[in-house]
């Protein structure tokens, strides 16, 4: 099945492995094949991964994009997963689903169910410093 594929000027966007950005006109485009493919507002760089839930979503956009190095970033989120959920138990259930997408090799789904972690985590940080303010 064909994907199409709409891009606002100088949007980037990774399609196998490249980085592509657009010019300066809107463009479309149709994939033929299945091929990883990540939109920019779907990118994150590594210096942008400085929390424990983004290290994740990072290191499977690595899986996704890089599967020569699977093994590699299978033992990185094996780690990150490790300490988190022994850091903060009420991750389980996300961790638990990303993991399922990973054992099936979807890591586009893994990547969705990631971003499900961060926001859950955003919850969590913001509620922590609302209460240490009340103290």
């Amino acid at each position: 099945m064909a994907l199409k594929i709409a891009l606002k000027p100088q949007e980037k966007i990774i399609i196998g492995g490249a980085v592509i950005q657009n010019g300066k006109h809107r463009s479309e485009f149709i994939i033929e094949n299945s091929i990883p493919i990540l939109r920019q507002k779907d990118i994150m760089r590594e210096d942008q991964a400085i929390s424990y839930c983004s290290k994740i979503y990072f290191v499977i956009q690595l899986m996704y994009i890089d599967g020569t190095n699977l093994v590699k970033y299978h033992k990185t989120y094996w780690e990150l997963i490790r300490d988190l959920v022994k850091a903060v138990p009420s991750t389980l259930g996300y961790v638990e689903k990303i993991s399922e997408c990973l054992l099936k090799n979807d890591y586009y789904a893994a990547l969705r169910a990631s971003k499900k972690l961060i926001e859950y985590e955003r919850e969590v940080l913001k509620n922590v410093r609302t209460t240490t303010r009340s103290v």
